[in-house]
């Protein structure tokens, strides 16, 4: 997959996980015998991408000591949070090693069986400016919904708990062009979900359905669940040391 670079949101607190797993940062939460973040470079590696930037935060210096400069046959980066700064704050602060026309960027803490390939190339095709990963879960109320068109244009956002039973929700797989990115403003706590995304609905903001099996590990309870879910749709096995 030439010209296009990884960002990986690894920032969060995880305060919600944090009865669970307390000494380490999300994405380094064992699930299995590997680090939950080694599912989502996994995906990458599939289609070839060859750089990814992690956007650190809480504990941003273990993840770099634990997964160095290399992962397979990916470079790391890393961009470290002076301040929490939200996800789109956190992404515009990587940008001078996010050098490539489109980004992929993934959510720290969940997983979606996408076909990121895929996705990539329906970017492409519609000339979209942001394109994100949309999945149907049976209950919307903790995520908040994703209204799409028949262009599969997304037209509208519902917030947290304004409906109930099933709905379409955001799967935290974006491609993001470049010259989003740079729109960010430097240095402030800005947020993707809040404040970027909403400001593209109906200026080439895209809905990618897919059907692979989505899980947030925020929650203990969606923790334990990865423990079963991920391992079996495991890649390949992690190459390198386990979970510190």
């Amino acid at each position: 997959m030439p010209n296009i670079s990884a960002a990986i949101l690894a920032g969060g607190l995880g305060t919600r996980l944090q009865t669970v797993v307390s000494d380490r940062p999300k994405p380094l939460a064992q699930v299995g015998d590997r680090p939950f973040v080694a599912y989502l470079l996994d995906q990458l590696c599939k289609v070839q991408i060859s750089q990814a930037v992690l956007c650190t935060g809480y504990l941003g210096e273990m993840i770099e000591s634990y997964l160095g400069k290399s992962y397979r046959n990916l470079h790391l980066a890393y961009s470290q949070e002076p301040v929490a700064l939200g996800t789109a704050g956190a992404l515009g602060l990587a940008l001078p090693l996010l050098n490539t026309q489109q980004v992929i960027v993934l959510n720290g803490d969940s997983h979606c069986d996408a076909d990121i390939g895929e996705l990539i190339s329906t970017h492409r095709q519609w000339k979209s400016s942001i394109t994100m990963a949309v999945t149907f879960v049976a209950d919307s109320s903790r995520y908040g919904t994703v209204i799409l068109n028949n262009q599969a244009e997304i037209t509208s956002f519902k917030e947290k708990g304004d409906q109930n039973g099933a709905g379409l929700i955001n799967a935290g797989i974006y491609v993001i062009d470049h010259r989003v990115i740079t729109g960010i403003p430097p240095g402030k706590k800005v947020s993707l979900e809040q404040d970027v995304f909403p400001q593209y609905v109906g200026h080439s903001l895209h809905g990618f359905l897919t059907e692979g099996c989505f899980i947030d590990i925020g929650i203990p309870m969606d923790y334990e669940r990865a423990q079963i879910i991920l391992p079996a749709r495991a890649i390949n096995s992690f190459e390198g040391k386990r979970t510190p």
